[in-house]
């Protein structure tokens, strides 16, 4: 039985750190698309995904981290990725996501470096 999905997110400073859980796939896709908006859109400069509770990610899930990418930077924020686990980083290595959405080992790594920029 996979974990309901959900978004718990708390503010420090200039960041947001959104703690994703659940799995991100077809059925997910809408609801983290979402809950995700007013995070990546806000008022914050730099938006942390903390994907250490992801159980699953699918294409889906994926399409929604490149959207929330693209959202945050239309809103003239930084989103970064931490706390990646190892199934989903080797997929977003594969398909050269990586290269797009700078990933880091820790929240705090991610946040001392964003706002160090």
């Amino acid at each position: 039985m996979n974990a309901q999905p959900s978004v718990h997110a708390t503010g420090s400073g200039p960041c947001l750190t959104a703690r994703i859980s659940g799995t991100m796939d077809y059925e997910t896709a809408a609801f983290f698309r979402n809950r995700l908006l007013d995070e990546v859109t806000g008022d914050r400069r730099y938006v942390v995904l903390d994907l250490s509770a992801v159980s699953f990610c699918d294409s889906s899930g994926l399409n929604v981290l490149l959207w929330a990418w693209r959202q945050a930077a239309e809103a003239g924020a930084v989103l970064v990725l931490a706390c990646v686990p190892p199934a989903l980083q080797r997929t977003l290595t594969r398909t050269g996501v990586d290269s797009l959405l700078r990933v880091y080992g820790t929240v705090a790594e991610a946040e001392n470096a964003i706002t160090a920029e």
